[in-house]
């Protein structure tokens, strides 16, 4: 995908992050946390114009649990018309096996995300990632008919991709999840969004993440550049400045009104579908 997408009318790709696995109701009480409080927000959004919800579990306290993501399908699939679930397999600190479950789920996730590398949290954490974790789950997931959407934290992890594809571990077309930010991602500008397109591979699309305040311009900016894009309260906590966001349906709504003004439609589930090549599980 590239800006001739967005002129040739390219539909929009749009993920929703609906809770992520590090902050919780204490940095915003309206994060939904619950099985059901997870499968509401996907009811919202698809109806908004969501086609991808990004899947994580909690446990009752909020804690972050792998476990979850079967009660959370099932849920989603029940009051959800045709979203395609996409469960994470990542989790700072958590062992392989565990991180496993978000694509052993019966049945199968249409997609899951693949962390393409290490990234420092806070000052004692540090997401792992190994080369042994990637290509493991990766190899799951060929075998599963899952499509994978790598996670690059930074540009370096473009190289892993590569990596991948030389392995054999891919399918065609790959999906690659671009994200900016502060620490040790890629810094949030529009120069490193267009230098980290610039370097693809051949065959990818690609779909924008932005931390915090930069999820907007720089979202924005991929739609622009006819990318897709991932907008939620796993990534932003906040509508505006010192306005804590009320829902993911509000971040949504949001994004699909500026998609509308810059005159990029929405995929619908299946058109997505179709454009990822999901083989349907």
């Amino acid at each position: 995908m590239s800006y001739q997408n967005y002129l040739e009318g390219g539909k929009l790709i749009l993920t929703v992050p609906t809770t992520g696995g590090v902050h919780g109701k204490e940095a915003n009480p309206n994060l939904p946390e619950s099985p059901e409080e997870i499968a509401e927000t996907a009811r919202e959004c698809e109806r908004i114009g969501a086609s991808i919800i990004h899947l994580h579990g909690r446990d009752e306290r909020g804690e972050r649990d792998a476990s979850r993501l079967q009660e959370i399908n099932d849920l989603v699939r029940e009051r959800c018309d045709d979203i395609i679930i996409q469960n994470t397999t990542g989790g700072t600190g958590l062992p392989l096996e565990e991180r496993a479950k978000g694509i052993r789920t019966d049945p199968l996730p249409e997609m899951a995300s693949l962390d393409m590398g290490p990234m420092n949290r806070y000052q004692h954490l540090t997401s792992e990632n190994t080369r042994h974790m990637i290509d493991t789950l990766a190899s799951e997931m060929q075998k599963k008919g899952i499509k994978p959407e790598m996670e690059v934290f930074n540009n370096g992890h473009l190289n892993e991709v590569y990596r991948l594809i030389d392995k054999g571990l891919l399918d065609k077309p790959y999906y690659i999840n671009i994200i900016f930010g502060p620490g040790t991602l890629t810094p949030a500008t529009p120069e490193n969004m267009i230098n980290m397109i610039n370097n693809l591979p051949e065959n990818s699309i690609f779909n924008v993440l932005s931390i915090g305040p930069h999820q907007l311009p720089l979202t924005t900016m991929g739609i622009i550049m006819g990318g897709h894009i991932r907008v939620g309260m796993e990534d932003n906590l906040y509508y505006r400045r010192s306005e804590p966001a009320k829902s993911n349906a509000q971040l949504v709504a949001r994004a699909v009104r500026i998609a509308d003004e810059l005159e990029r439609d929405l995929a619908t589930p299946a058109e997505t579908r179709e454009v990822l090549g999901l083989s349907g599980v």
